[in-house]
């Protein structure tokens, strides 16, 4: 089985951003000891590396089947909230002269945040370790550029498709990011996100399109695929 090459802080990492990849004794030993203890030690001595990696591939190959048919080869791709890139670095092995950037927030959060605001305060991202990962991975340096949304200038280019999953109107608001996207998007730009409001996403965008429905989590959450902005 094809999986992902990480390090022990790199796994640490990933269950900081998909705790659903950690087992139910360490879930126990969350509740029990508090976040704290958890983000700074338990997350990181009490995982097995190769399994969080098998868990974290397969979780992405089957994310990638989401998208799949918004791929094309030659794509310019913006990334927003990606964690480390594991579904970008699989866009980036199936298809060909792939281009990837990545906005991020460079911090962990030291309090847990539900439902989203307008702020985006909350980050669970090293990018240090963003950039390792992929590299570890074979990606080239050529292929990818990473800007951290604190310190950087966002970059000013046309984008084929945007990504954000679980992050972009699932942790904060999308007017957050609206003239931005508004400025590096075309009429066949497709952006894509989860949210739990599909329907107002039709006052903004010319087609919305449900790709993908989550139960399972804490907001029952849609993935929607949108394309070209209202005037």
């Amino acid at each position: 089985m094809e999986v992902f090459k990480v390090n022990r802080n790199i796994a640490q990492l990933i269950v900081l951003q998909r705790i659903e990849l950690i087992g139910p004794i360490l879930k126990k030993l969350r509740k029990l000891f508090g976040r704290y203890i958890y983000s700074n030690f338990l997350s990181k001595y009490f995982i097995n590396v190769s399994e969080i990696s098998n868990k974290y591939y397969l979780l992405m190959e089957n994310e990638y089947k989401y998208i799949d048919s918004f791929l094309k080869n030659g794509q310019n791709i913006l990334s927003v909230g990606a964690g480390v890139g594991g579904l970008e670095l699989l866009i980036y092995q199936k298809k060909k002269n792939i281009r990837l950037t990545f906005i991020e927030k460079n911090y962990i959060s030291k309090k847990i945040v539900y439902g989203w605001d307008d702020k985006n305060n909350e980050a669970y991202n090293d990018l240090n370790l963003l950039e390792k990962f992929l590299l570890k991975n074979n990606m080239g340096n050529e292929s990818f550029q990473i800007f951290d949304f604190d310190k950087n200038d966002l970059p000013n280019k046309k984008f084929d498709l945007i990504i954000s999953l679980y992050s972009l109107d699932f942790h904060y608001n999308f007017e957050l990011y609206k003239s931005y996207f508004q400025k590096v998007s075309t009429q066949e730009t497709v952006i894509i996100f989860d949210t739990i409001r599909p329907d107002y996403f039709h006052t903004i965008f010319e087609e919305v399109k449900i790709i993908k429905k989550d139960s399972n989590t804490l907001h029952k959450s849609k993935r929607i695929a949108c394309k070209c902005f209202k005037n």
